[in-house]
């Protein structure tokens, strides 16, 4: 892309780095230069084309520049009656803009047949050389109100101005770049969001706000708003009970028209109908395509012949009233036969509503849930029509495009969850999607040609802002694609809150995504839905504590970092950052906190310590803390999001305050030391490796109830301890977690401390050193990260996914192999050293994606030494009980028992034998090691 050598901010950076910056820049001298936007007359005037999207952007732009420059831009209806600097929009092909561009002396017929684009021309004013006009033609109204959106963007307007309170910068002195630019094309064609599960948000907040009481023309329009924003044109609207259908509120529709959203509905509601408010069975009897046809053939045709002069996309199709199975099928073929008949029906509608060939009419099969069965199972459709692929709700594609569905005249697409409402369990409250995953699956998308329509499912936008942004602006420029999606987080960091910060800010969320992605807030209690389970004690104490007690460190020093960072911001964005970072950052730690604070105080109080106590205490404070932020949230902005915030949608077992109990005093009064893998064979002692570096915990412990002071009396050569001693009382619950040290050479015998009077000394243990160089156990496991490997062609790096923050990814275009075949496979290769003698579990840990289309599966071989070549199968079945584990946990697993592996150095190779398979790490466990949630400590 060819960019002007004009000096530009961070934010102007930005835009001509992401998806409002897919430009082409037309004549751009070595000399640039800047026009000021403010002049002696005042803020620029806006000249606009009397037609509705583009009257939408030019109030919108008349008021960014009058925030930015401090000036009210008012609106002209003449040339003539401009001031200095005056912006003019429109359609190439309007009267306005056709007669500007003959005096102007611009050609704008390149722009004839484009979709969304435009050309933007910074021109002396015809007749007034001393003036200048900033001409932004569009080939259409949206492309028009893009080009104004792009100007806003480069001024440092935040798509979130609105929606996130982001204050728009003061800037008197902002000018604009001169060079002359083209837009390029959308990548994706129809690029939406779908409102859903709204119950615990937007709806209620909509209630209170909305003149409708309800989801309606004043809530929409600040929806469609951010929508021109974030260069998004299509809307899935909200469609659960709690809320009036779209069409039943006077003005929805007329207000999408005015912003240029083209409207849909989604998977569950064929025909532009919300069946769960608009059929009544005691009305019109059963949604039952095989008993009931002419009634529903009715309720479709009615719905058509009410929205045919607006812009739409069609859902076709049949499933049930909401979300469900078709009524009245009774095996996989008879429902494929009636989908392929409801959509003859649908068609035949559509054309006599439209007066034209269907073909010309925008219509999309959403394959979701059992309609992907039914597809699967040879139902034929109609080529025009597109298919939009869906994930699995958590993230992971179920399927892509061959390349004979990729050459559909229809396209394909695909439907993404950045919420939801289910089994195994909902993530409705905070957005917890890591970046790496949507760029991974989207990724795979353009791979495979699906570039017709993305639709996400937003839930109630926030707290998705990031998420949302992140998908739209791919989606309008897949080149964004290319670079990690970390890089993108900065730079959007940097446009809400500044640069300066922005790398701090930046690296917050990244570890708020990291942690999620082992394991996210609200499957933290370990409980389903659908039906509902109980929640039960964390698998982070499978190992007796110590993974727990890490993961609330991390979770603690990220919250303090995120206030530290809030509290150093402007005041003017401290409410912003606390609804895009804070909340969600503060939220997920306190969550965190209670449940594995309860956890843990349960079981200290078995092992008789005092711990107890404060743990059950610091829990109950950590659910007081929710609450608070959850309503300092709602009263922010002067009461402006009163409703939008619920800690607890749908009132899940997770969510409930627990009883926080009271532990009584031990009977003993002595110290005592306690070691982190408690629950393994070497949960006596510190467990390091020969030769290796290494971080333990050791926990010195007061029994009794009275304060004592404590220190390190004793170090060996090649041990050192981060504190050297303290006091144990009520307020550390009388006792000191001590990072100890080994040096990875020195003496390791001798660490005595004192607790009072005793003297205790700590065990620790050197298993044997690995061969030279290679990796070696530790606590009876060799950890081998995916990216360790040694990797040949066909194996890429896939950055900030996995449990080390980058895995391995076998090519997206690869060809799927037999195990014959495997040898001729692109391989990782892992060199190691193992010291323990007897059985074990050679674990492969992988990323749960799906077969990238239906011509492939997800297999990788592997050969450990000189053994076989060995098959491992990671594809799942519909919602089986490992597929569930594998969603919840972001792991598919897969174990091999070694009946003997002698100690020694090793040879392990990986094969990979169909495209898009995704490795995070492969363990060898030997038994009698600690039983760990996440990877190895």
């Amino acid at each position: 892309m060819t960019t002007t050598t004009l000096a530009m901010n961070p934010v102007q950076a930005f835009i001509r780095t992401t998806a409002a910056g897919a430009l082409l820049a037309l004549y751009a001298g070595a000399h640039a230069a800047a026009l000021p936007l403010k002049t002696a007359d005042g803020a620029p005037t806006v000249l606009a084309e009397e037609q509705e999207t583009v009257q939408v952007a030019a109030d919108l732009l008349r008021r960014d520049l009058g925030a930015v420059v401090g000036a009210p831009a008012r609106p002209v209806r003449r040339l003539e009656d401009c001031a200095r600097v005056c912006f003019v929009l429109g359609r190439h092909d309007s009267v306005l803009m056709a007669d500007v561009a003959r005096r102007a002396g611009v050609d704008l017929s390149w722009l004839r047949g484009q979709w969304e684009r435009y050309e933007r021309a910074v021109l002396p004013l015809p007749g007034a050389p001393d003036k200048h006009m900033v001409l932004i033609a569009g080939a259409d109204a949206r492309g028009t109100a893009y080009g104004v959106i792009d100007v806003t963007r480069e001024l440092g307007i935040s798509a979130w101005e609105w929606w996130a309170d982001v204050a728009p910068p003061a800037r008197p002195d902002a000018a604009l770049a001169t060079e002359r630019l083209r837009a390029r094309a959308p990548s994706v064609r129809y690029r939406g969001i779908f409102l859903n599960d709204e119950d615990w948000g937007l709806q209620p907040w909509a209630a209170r706000h909305d003149p409708s009481g309800d989801i309606g023309p004043a809530t929409y329009a600040r929806i469609f708003e951010l929508m021109l924003r974030l260069k998004a044109n299509l809307v899935w609207p909200a469609m659960h009970d709690s809320t009036t259908p779209f069409y039943q509120i006077d003005g929805n529709a007329e207000v999408a028209k005015k912003y240029g959203i083209v409207v849909g509905t989604s998977h569950a509601e064929p025909m532009m109908r919300n069946n769960v408010r608009e059929w009544v069975r005691g009305q019109r009897g059963d949604f039952n395509f095989f008993t009931n046809r002419k009634a529903l053939v009715d309720y479709w045709g009615e719905r058509v012949a009410q929205v045919k002069g607006y812009e739409n996309v069609y859902s076709v199709g049949i499933r049930g009233v909401h979300d469900s199975a078709m009524e009245g099928a009774t095996s996989l073929r008879q429902a494929r036969d009636a989908v392929g008949d409801a959509i003859g029906v649908q068609r035949q509608l559509l054309a006599s509503a439209h007066g034209q060939d269907p073909a010309h009419v925008p219509q999309a099969l959403t394959l979701y849930k059992e309609v992907l069965d039914i597809y699967r199972a040879g139902l034929q459709v109609p080529d025009d029509i597109t298919l939009l692929w869906p994930d699995d709700n958590y993230g992971y594609l179920h399927q892509l495009s061959t390349p004979a569905e990729a050459r559909r005249g229809g396209g394909t697409g695909l439907y993404y969850h950045l919420s939801y409402w289910g089994r195994p369990h909902d993530y409705l409250w905070l957005g917890t999607t890591n970046p790496e995953l949507v760029r991974d699956q989207l990724q795979r998308a353009v791979a495979t040609g699906a570039r017709k329509m993305w639709v996400a499912n937003v839930g109630d936008i926030k707290p998705l802002e990031y998420l949302t942004q992140y998908f739209l602006d791919c989606a309008f420029d897949a080149d964004l694609l290319n670079a990690p999606a970390q890089d993108h987080l900065r730079r959007w960091v940097a446009q809400q809150f500044g640069a300066a910060a922005a790398g701090d800010i930046a690296a917050v969320l990244r570890d708020y995504y990291e942690l999620a992605w082992e394991r996210r807030p609200e499957f933290m209690g370990f409980s389903q839905v659908e039906s509902i389970t109980p929640v039960r004690q964390s698998d982070y104490l499978g190992s007796g504590g110590e993974e727990a007690e890490r993961r609330l460190q991390r979770y603690q020093a990220l919250a303090e970092r995120a206030r530290a960072l809030g509290a150093s911001l402007p005041a003017s964005l401290r409410e912003a950052y606390f609804q895009l970072v804070l909340y969600p950052v503060q939220s997920s730690a306190h969550l965190n906190l209670r449940i594995l604070k309860l956890d843990l105080a349960a079981q200290y109080a078995r092992e008789g310590r005092q711990a107890a106590s404060l743990y059950a205490r610091q829990a109950a404070a950590a659910q007081q803390a929710i609450s608070r932020d959850t309503a300092e949230y709602n009263a922010m902005a002067q009461g402006k999001w009163a409703g939008m915030m619920d800690a607890a949608p749908r009132k899940l077992p997770v969510f409930e305050a627990p009883l926080f109990p009271a532990y009584g005093r031990s009977s003993r009064d002595d110290c005592t030391l306690a070691y982190p893998g408690a629950l393994s064979s070497q949960g006596d002692s510190l467990n390091f490796t020969a030769g290796v570096a290494g971080l333990r915990t050791l926990t010195v412990v007061r029994r009794g109830a009275s304060a004592q002071t404590w220190s390190v009396a004793a170090a060996p050569a090649g041990i050192g301890t981060e504190v050297s001693g303290g006091t144990l009382d009520a307020g550390n619950g009388f006792e000191q977690r001590v990072a100890v040290r080994y040096d990875g050479k020195g003496a390791v015998d001798g660490l005595v401390l004192r607790c009072g009077e005793a003297m205790l000394k700590a065990a620790i243990t050197l298993a044997p050193a690995p061969v030279a160089g290679l990796p070696g156990e530790q606590e009876r496991i060799v950890a081998l990260p995916a990216a360790t490997g040694a990797a040949t062609k066909g194996w890429g790096a896939a950055p900030g996914l996995g449990s080390y923050g980058n895995s391995m990814r076998a090519d997206l275009d690869l060809p799927s192999r037999p195990l014959a075949q495997a040898s001729a496979a692109p391989v990782l290769s892992y060199a190691f050293s193992s010291t323990s003698s007897g059985e074990a579990q050679l674990v492969f840990v992988a990323l749960p994606v799906h077969p990238l289309t239906s011509e492939n599966q997800v297999r990788v071989a592997y050969r450990l030494d000189d053994g076989p070549m060995q098959l491992l199968d990671f594809a799942t079945r519909g919602r089986s009980d490992e597929w569930k584990r594998n969603v919840l946990s972001n792991t598919a697993v897969r174990s091999v028992r070694l009946d003997e592996l002698p100690p020694g150095a090793h040879r392990l190779q990986v094969f990979a034998l169909d495209p898009g398979f995704v490795l995070d790490r492969i363990e060898v466990r030997f038994d009698g090691a600690p039983n760990y949630y996440g990877k190895p400590l």
